[in-house]
């Protein structure tokens, strides 16, 4: 049933020297936002045909008619405290909601693919949690069958850290696990490839 599948994507709402400040520090506010916008459409792209709910979290307010279709896309403002208290928060009202596989992604991977998001889904029916690490030491994909609230909690959040204590707290929980393709964010200037500087 595709129906009980939820696809949770965090994202910034797309405002001059409110997104990608690492990248601004060295390629300018105006640059960095232009790149942020394309990160957003290639997640659009690779997310819209996907046959499960779709549900986009912004940091700040709810924009209707943008890049995100509305027909296509259900909307809503991230909920307070840092960013496991925001993923937590929206993975147990999907789960309130009646979800039974939900997955997160967030709008800084220019490598992620329809087909890495539907691996996920798959994976899912096998394994408990599902994670997809990215070479910074974070995670670009992390989906689950049941809240685990220790997965969002006492995170060092845009560090290296994260994915290994992730691990480690699967480990702790006892639970099944796979790990998809390890791909790259888009945080700093040298994360970038050819296509997104054009």
């Amino acid at each position: 049933m595709t129906s009980k599948k939820l696809l949770l994507l965090f994202v910034r709402n797309p405002e001059l020297g409110k997104v990608k400040t690492r990248l601004a520090a060295t390629l300018g506010q105006e640059k960095a936002l232009e790149i942020y916008i394309k990160l957003l459409n290639h997640t659009r792209s690779i997310t819209e045909q996907l046959p499960v709910h779709k549900l986009v979290y912004y940091t700040d307010n709810v924009t209707l008619n943008d890049q995100w279709p509305d027909h296509v896309y259900e909307k809503r403002v991230q909920p307070a405290g840092d960013l496991g208290d925001k993923m937590q928060a929206a993975f147990a009202a999907g789960f309130e909601e009646g979800y039974t596989s939900i997955v997160i992604i967030g709008s800084d991977c220019w490598q992620l693919s329809q087909e890495v998001i539907e691996e996920a889904y798959k994976q899912l029916e096998q394994q408990e949690v599902v994670l997809g690490p990215a070479l910074d030491g974070g995670y670009y994909l992390l989906g689950t069958k049941r809240l685990h609230p220790q997965l969002f909690q006492n995170k060092r959040w845009s560090t290296a850290h994260v994915f290994p204590d992730t691990i480690q707290d699967l480990k702790q929980l006892q639970l099944t696990y796979s790990l998809l393709p390890r791909l790259s964010d888009v945080d700093y200037a040298e994360d970038l490839d050819d296509e997104l500087l054009k």
